[in-house]
């Protein structure tokens, strides 16, 4: 039996429309959908936005992978999960796993890959780019991410503000995903490297809800938000919302 094909697919940073062409098409045409969730619930909102672009017969399983810091735990997931998806591909179905921005950014999909090549190295994977969360809303405040030579630096903010503090002095521009419960740490870090004043912060970017917060340090006193990133720049342009 011929072997199905894995098709990692970056359907956006949640507004619909913000789906490519290409991702539409490949879904249009699989027999099985993949999307994360986290332990504690079932929800993603990467299904909601490819639902309407789905054969009304194709399954969206929905893969569980926990947000722990415990090393085992999280390989036991991936492991696991990607045994699951290998068995679908080896029946002969082609097959998408969905996520939120791009497939290959700050993705679990990265992941899931290591493990299918390593269980599976027959198996044909195919990723489809999508338009990451920090691409839309720098678009949204009409802001280049870089210009002329200037660097970027793209960081997590899942531990904080302490990884921007080794690099603050190489960053011409700097962008913060994952900026969640740690965000006070962060909008500190930036203000201590005198970057505040040319920073935005941009809360569930395109979707309903959107804030777009002007003064990072009140993300000192805020209650965070899991749709949290922050664009921060030393030189050059500043940030205008």
């Amino acid at each position: 039996m011929t072997q199905g094909i894995l098709y990692g697919i970056g359907v956006g940073p949640g507004d619909p429309d913000f789906i490519t062409l290409k991702a539409v098409d490949i879904l249009s045409k699989v027999d099985m959908v993949f999307a994360a969730s986290a332990a504690k619930n079932s929800h993603s909102l990467a299904a909601k936005i490819v639902q309407p672009h789905l054969k009304a017969s194709v399954p969206i399983q929905r893969l569980s992978f926990p947000m722990t810091r415990n090393k085992q735990a999280r390989e036991a997931a991936w492991q696991d999960n990607a045994k699951a998806v290998i068995k679908v591909l080896e029946e002969g179905k082609n097959a998408a796993f969905i996520t939120l921005g791009d497939c290959m950014t700050y993705s679990t999909y990265g992941y899931l890959v290591k493990y299918i090549q390593k269980l599976a190295p027959h198996i044909e994977i195919c990723s489809i780019p999508g338009i990451t969360s920090y691409q839309a809303a720098a678009a949204r405040i009409n802001t280049p991410l870089v210009e002329g030579e200037e660097s970027m630096i793209l960081l997590s903010g899942v531990m904080g503000g302490d990884k921007f503090r080794q690099v603050s002095n190489h960053a011409d521009n700097v962008v913060f995903l994952k900026a969640y419960k740690n965000v006070g740490d962060i909008a500190k870090a930036l203000d201590e490297a005198g970057m505040a004043q040319k920073s935005v912060g941009i809360v569930k970017c395109g979707l309903e809800g959107e804030q777009i917060i002007n003064n990072v340090n009140a993300f000192q006193e805020k209650k965070p938000d899991y749709w949290t990133l922050i664009i921060a720049k030393k030189s050059g342009h500043c940030v205008e919302s």
